[in-house]
């Protein structure tokens, strides 16, 4: 009976046939690997829900170049950019063409080697080898040239359970690709919003720093005329100050984040300066989370999972058969003669062959400890792997969270933003008149400035769960 693998090779299917050996053989395995027996491994996924509990809609979700659903034209560019300059995608590229490299090794075992030498010498004594008696030197001629083919059989499969196992690796390789250029856009995104977010804060540091200034001057006109106090006029001047002061740290976290997005980007940050400086234009996208079963085959790092798990399952059925007898042929045809006008006579044709069989005997307790190596990173696997689905849910459950609370709180702000700047308008009106306390006018200009930043953040806040969501969901990625 035969079975077959398929697995993805550099992005053409690839199919790996694996022969089951005849029954005599099987007969032998059995019996030679009856004391390696084991107990059957269970690798069965964790449980799954059928449902997140944040959101009811079970719509699939579209996701489809997911960050040109922000409305940013600039964003758009950037990723562009990204994609083609990101040097964490362009190591996970190399890092699969080594995989493939790997595979194409592993896979010659499957196959005889050939070899060629060839070689000529002429040799001659000394002549004076018997005491007072002259011996004629003899000159010897020798001329060789042989082609060598070596075989080893893979009679049980080792050697294809190795290759099943490279090819699994490989495709691990090709899905971590797909994390990292998933990881690198989320960073794209969210540098970009940062980036927006604090230099809108910085616009709003500097327009309440204005108004501060504004009514420092009006406290300093009346402390002129007698009905404000040095008092008053050293509160306010503390305002002025402190918000003077918060314009340079909020501005040094924008730079930070130019800087971070150039870097995601693979380009130097000197003379890049992106043009969005808020977020207030950017739209808020809706998606649909779908089934939580469908993140099995839409997050990569959880199909990743799945194939370092099935390349271990193989090494440990190659660490088993190692206990086996190995099986080798090997055969030499050339010719070989002493004279150079003889070489190609018939009777220089020179051939051999041979068949040597091995079967390990003791080995200090080698080849058990590398079954038992082998089947605890199977079981470390398989662990990872479930892990990998519980922290599937976990994310996008937290990035529903997170997006609800963060509407609830951003409306909520910006009612207490309506609220403020209506207080202080009044504020400013009665300050004028002469009919407010500089402890009141005070606390009413905190609050309008805390209020205003807070939305900001706010708005920030949401914006990162949609980005943290589409990252949960597994990204935009192409299932080949």
């Amino acid at each position: 009976m035969a079975t077959q693998t398929s697995t993805r090779r550099g992005g053409i299917r690839v199919l790996v046939s694996k022969a089951c050996a005849t029954a005599g053989l099987a007969a032998l395995y059995s019996a030679l690997l009856s004391g390696c027996a084991h107990a059957p491994f269970d690798d069965s996924p964790p449980g799954v829900p059928g449902h997140f509990e944040t959101v009811t809609t079970t719509a699939a979700p579209k996701i489809s170049h997911w960050w040109t659903r922000f409305g940013s034209r600039e964003l758009d560019n950037f990723m562009a950019e990204a994609n083609a300059g990101n040097y964490d995608i362009a190591v996970a590229y190399a890092r699969l063409k080594q995989s493939e490299a790997t595979a194409d090794v592993t896979e010659a075992a499957l196959y005889p080697t050939l070899n060629f030498s060839s070689d000529s010498q002429r040799s001659q004594g000394s002549g004076t080898s018997v005491p007072h008696q002259v011996v004629h030197p003899n000159a010897r001629n020798s001329y060789n040239a042989l082609f060598n083919v070596s075989y080893v059989a893979d009679v049980w499969g080792q050697n294809r359970n190795l290759l099943e196992a490279a090819l699994h690796n490989q495709d691990a390789s090709a899905y971590q690709v797909e994390v990292t250029r998933l990881t690198a856009r989320a960073a794209v995104v969210n540098d970009f919003l940062i980036y927006a977010a604090d230099y809108e804060r910085v616009q709003i540091s500097k327009e309440n720093l204005t108004n501060a200034k504004r009514i420092l001057a009006v406290i300093k006109d009346r402390a002129a005329t007698g009905t404000a106090s040095k008092l008053d006029v050293s509160q306010q001047d503390n305002l002025v100050a402190t918000q003077e002061a918060a314009i340079p740290v909020l501005r040094a976290l924008a730079e930070t984040s130019r800087t971070a997005l150039a870097l995601v980007m693979g380009r130097a940050p000197q003379g890049f300066h992106p043009v969005t400086k808020s977020t207030r234009g950017l739209k808020l996208p809706a998606v649909s989370p779908g089934l939580p079963s469908s993140l099995l085959v839409r997050r990569p790092d959880i199909r990743q999972a799945e194939e370092q798990m099935a390349a271990d399952e193989a090494n440990v059925e190659a660490a088993r058969k190692a206990f086996l007898p190995t099986f080798t042929l090997n055969g030499d045809v050339g010719r070989q003669s002493a004279l150079i006008s003889a070489f190609y006579l018939p009777q220089s044709v020179v051939w051999s062959i041979a068949a040597s069989a091995a079967q390990p005997i003791f080995d200090g307790g080698k080849l058990r400890a590398q079954l038992r190596l082998s089947e605890a990173q199977r079981e470390e696997l398989l662990n990872t792997y479930r892990k990998s689905v519980i922290q599937a849910l976990v994310d996008v459950e937290n990035a529903l969270i997170n997006i609800r609370e963060n509407d609830l709180r951003e409306r909520a702000l910006r009612r207490a933003v309506t609220s403020a700047k209506e207080a202080f308008d009044l504020s400013e009106q009665r300050l004028h008149e002469g009919t407010i306390d500089i402890t009141t006018l005070l606390n009413v200009q905190n609050t309008l400035f805390t209020a205003q930043d807070s939305l900001v953040q706010a708005r920030l806040a949401r914006l990162q769960a949609l980005v943290a969501l589409f990252q949960a969901l597994g990204g935009d990625w192409d299932n080949r």
